[in-house]
């Protein structure tokens, strides 16, 4: 078998085996074939694209090319929830402690993050002395016996992905989707998980800009799931404000404690009901989303969802006081307001420019090697359809960085990603679609 003749087949739109796709990536894994070919190859896969089958080959190879975890000493279905990513997307910590209170358990690995915020695990190390370094061990005993852990993710997890990427990154091969789809796909199988759930974004803050593109991404990686045996559904939601009202690490713990007691925005509480009724149906915990949902509902309001989460914190070095007095988390020194210099309504707010800005507080790494501030973000007094008038707070900038220069530079980015006008819009969009195995059902307002 010979990389050349690959390159060709793919090229000339054909479709490989898979003997040949192993034959790639292990190949370019072991340092047998040079960057240069598989950058042909990654090409020739971003003009002609894979065959569903073809992208579950890859998936699976990637996914076998490191470390896989085995949860079959967990009991139960074990469903994984996975965003595509966005501005104060906060649901995986209220998610978490919500799917777990209703007996579907958590088994999470999870990464830090690079960009706008922290990932998750960033979020939960805002907690004091909570502990994110398990053994393989102790992350399923204590899924075992709390029904819920939150790990870093292994170095070793899918490194032939790892290494993929970083030559798509620097070849314009990025957007394609089969390539996208098998990143993703094969780093929820290689963590074990029985069942997934994807919230697949769309909007300006969102990887996936359109619609159309973020539904094609979704049935791609729907698709991988069907292939190999992992039942998938992924939900389509809005990334064109951001999610909630928080944007940084302590500032979404704060909030999403306030979400598991029933008093958080709606448009987070929405998008972690949906997500989290689709895991209990996958879980086995309810018949359909209808009752999935309602079952989250009474979990919040009887109080159960925030007691798991306290029990979690504490299962993994935490102090439980931290949930009953937020306000003891980490806070910046400096709070600053940044005022509408009009009247009108808010029509618009570009999520990107707003996640910019909080990584330029702190609150997000621009590479891996920065350090971050926990107490950094932004909170969001006026969201789309409120009402402003001049002078009025848009935002608030918490920070530790007390550069004027700075401080203005990031006034200039929120009052740019504010659309101010006479008439009041349409209430936006949450969520658009939901595909399944069975397609895509497209959601009306």
């Amino acid at each position: 078998m010979r990389t050349v003749d690959l390159i060709q087949k793919k090229r000339d739109g054909g479709e490989l085996s898979r003997e040949e796709i192993a034959f790639l990536i292990q190949g370019y894994s072991a340092g047998r074939i040079p960057d240069y070919q598989l950058s042909a190859w990654a090409m020739a896969v971003f003009f002609q694209g894979m065959s569903a089958r073809e992208t579950a080959d890859l998936t699976l190879e990637m996914a076998a090319s490191g470390d896989q975890v085995d949860l079959s000493a967990i009991a139960g279905v074990k469903v994984d929830k996975h965003s595509t990513g966005g501005v104060g997307d906060t649901t995986t910590l209220v998610l978490a402690s919500l799917v777990a209170a209703a007996g579907v358990p958590v088994a999470k690995m999870s990464g830090r993050g690079l960009g706008h915020t922290g990932g998750t695990i960033d979020k939960l190390e805002s907690i004091p002395g909570f502990r994110v370094e398990l053994t393989q061990e102790q992350f399923v005993e204590q899924v075992n016996r709390h029904g819920i852990a939150v790990m870093g993710q292994s170095g070793n997890i899918t490194p032939a992905d790892k290494k993929l990427y970083g030559l798509r990154d620097v070849t314009a091969t990025v957007n394609s989707i089969p390539l996208i789809a098998s990143s993703i796909m094969s780093k929820k199988i290689a963590s074990g998980a029985d069942a997934i759930v994807l919230d697949v974004k769309t909007g300006n803050g969102a990887f996936m800009k359109t619609l159309d593109d973020s539904i094609k991404l979704a049935e791609a990686m729907v698709a991988i799931g069907e292939e190999v045996g992992r039942e998938t559904v992924a939900v389509i939601s809005s990334m064109e404000q951001p999610l909630g009202v928080a944007v940084g690490n302590a500032l979404e713990v704060k909030l999403a404690i306030e979400t598991l007691k029933g008093q958080g925005p709606k448009d987070l509480e929405e998008l972690c009901l949906t997500l989290g009724a689709h895991m209990l149906v996958l879980g086995g915990k309810a018949l359909d989303v209808a009752e999935g949902e309602e079952v989250l509902r009474e979990l919040i309001r009887k109080g159960y969802a925030l007691k798991k989460f306290k029990e979690f914190v504490a299962a993994q070095g935490g102090s439980p006081s931290f949930i009953d007095q937020p306000a003891q988390l980490p806070a910046a020194k400096l709070v600053v307001p940044v005022s509408a210099q009009s009247a009108g309504f808010v029509s618009g707010i570009e999520a990107e420019r707003i996640g910019i800005a909080a990584m330029l507080l702190g609150a997000g790494r621009e590479t891996k090697e920065a350090s971050i501030d926990l107490a950094a973000g932004i909170m969001l007094n006026r969201k789309v359809g409120d009402r402003v008038e001049p002078g009025e707070a848009l935002v608030e900038l918490h920070t530790n960085r007390t550069d004027p220069k700075l401080i203005e530079e990031v006034s200039q980015h929120i009052v740019a990603a504010y659309t101010i006008t006479e008439q009041p819009p349409e209430q936006p969009q949450l969520i658009y679609a939901i595909v399944t195995r069975e397609g895509v059902q497209r959601l009306s307002r």
